[in-house]
């Protein structure tokens, strides 16, 4: 298509496509563009990105699909899809790419299977079959490996056990081909076999897919994925990543590597085997999530909680003031209010710190009560450590909340978490393990 000089109106957004700012997250050109193109499909925003979708620069077209993306997330507009099937043969790869998701999220899934069946671009093809979900189940006899490797894993979901021997043979068998446009194919391998329960075929196929030069990034893959979704992932499969990548080191094997010995288990089993890897993390004692307590005596503690409200909700080192005046007697009238209300107001860090220091105010009468607040908060990452470090502090007084304790001691899957990346998340569950066995033992001590 020849340029085409925009409209006036229109010119900022040429503007913004230009210098990148319509593409930047959060950017207010981009936020303009999208609020108007969503606000009016037929306006000359909507308008402009349509046609931009077919300019002369590659950047401009990549731009436009990006946006036209965006814009068809909230609701379907059919001349979008319509400009991006233009652009599935685009000279452009990244193009390509970029017009296949929207083809292939936001199509009609009939127009995006007669799209497969147009095409004989590999990469776009894959794509679009990824986009499809369960629908993708219908290509198990695609030409291409990716297709019906993404086929037999959807029919792999819901399979039962008598149908998994074949649909794994099938897997195994297009596994290679497959991972060269799949580039997550461990991932999602992973995914699918964490969903149906198999951790133990998951270790086996780890270990078949690791001694094969050519599917040993796929194992890799898989690898991680695995100590990401079970725990005992990483004490039965570091062995195996440090041989491999000791042999030949490949990013996905580092990759694999290093989440494994996120895994304090896999650190104490393996030590021997670990003493000489550089990235190795030392394995330290628990620590306390509420960190370091300076240390207060009684009139200075005393003279800290005057200068606060009666109904205060947080309050830092509280530990260290509260025990202070404890040790030394009773609280005063107002003091025990203060305490009250840190430890029943809501839920959260200060709930936990407060709940053992008003357990040593009222007494054994309030432990049933206590222990009903904190129990329902163990396995939230966000506030579990500190209910956890509550229940330490606590003892054997704790004791009726052990089975709790224990549960999540004995989970066999992560807890589920939301966090930046699936290490961090995995490094937040093994943090809980780790505040529940300093706590089980507390609670036996």
């Amino acid at each position: 298509m020849e340029g085409r000089p925009p409209p006036s109106s229109v010119k900022w957004l040429d503007e913004a496509v230009a210098d990148g700012t319509a593409t930047t997250p959060a950017h207010p050109s981009r936020v303009r563009i999208l609020a108007a193109a969503r606000s009016d499909r037929a306006g000359p925003v909507a308008t402009r990105l349509l046609w931009l979708a077919h300019a002369e620069e590659p950047v401009v077209r990549r731009e436009a699909m990006d946006l036209l993306l965006s814009v068809t997330g909230e609701r379907p507009w059919p001349e979008a899809v319509e400009a991006a099937l233009t652009r599935l043969t685009d000279p452009d790869e990244e193009v390509r790419r970029r017009a296949a998701h929207l083809v292939g999220y936001r199509g009609q899934t009939e127009l995006v299977l007669t799209a497969l069946d147009d095409l004989a671009d590999p990469m776009v093809r894959t794509v679009l079959a990824r986009a499809l979900g369960p629908a993708v189940a219908r290509l198990r006899t695609d030409s291409l490996a990716a297709v019906r490797f993404l086929a037999h894993l959807e029919i792999l979901r819901a399979a039962p056990p008598a149908r998994r021997p074949a649909l794994d043979r099938a897997l195994l068998t297009d596994a290679r081909e497959a991972a060269v446009h799949l580039a997550d194919i461990g991932h999602l391998w992973g995914r699918v076999l964490h969903g149906s329960g198999r951790e133990r075929h998951a270790y086996a196929l780890v270990a078949r897919l690791l001694t094969d030069l050519t599917t040993r990034e796929t194992g890799a893959g898989l690898a991680r994925e695995a100590c990401h979704k079970w725990r005992a992932a990483p004490v039965t499969l570091l062995p195996l990543l440090i041989r491999y990548d000791g042999q030949e080191s490949t990013p996905s094997l580092s990759a694999a590597l290093k989440t494994a010995l996120i895994s304090g288990a896999a650190r104490r089993r393996h030590r021997a085997l670990i003493a000489g890897i550089p990235f190795a993390p030392s394995s330290e004692p628990h620590r306390s999530p509420f960190g370091n307590q300076p240390v207060y005596d009684s009139p200075s503690a005393a003279a800290l909680l005057a200068t606060k409200p009666v109904g205060i909700v947080r309050l830092g080192h509280a530990t260290a003031i509260f025990s202070a005046l404890l040790d030394d007697g009773p609280l005063t009238f107002r003091q025990a209010a203060q305490l009250y209300n840190l430890t029943f107001h809501h839920p959260g860090r200060s709930q936990a710190e407060g709940a053992p220091l008003w357990l040593r105010h009222a007494g054994s009468p309030a432990l049933p009560h206590l222990l009903s607040l904190m129990t329902p908060h163990l396995a939230d990452y966000a506030v579990g450590e500190f209910y956890l470090t509550g229940l330490a502090r606590m003892g054997p007084d704790a004791l009726p909340a052990l089975p709790a304790v224990t549960a999540i001691i004995e989970r066999r899957t992560r807890v589920p978490v939301n966090d930046s990346t699936p290490d961090a998340e995995m490094e937040l569950d093994e943090r809980l393990l780790s505040a529940a066995l300093h706590t089980r033992r507390a609670i036996r001590a």
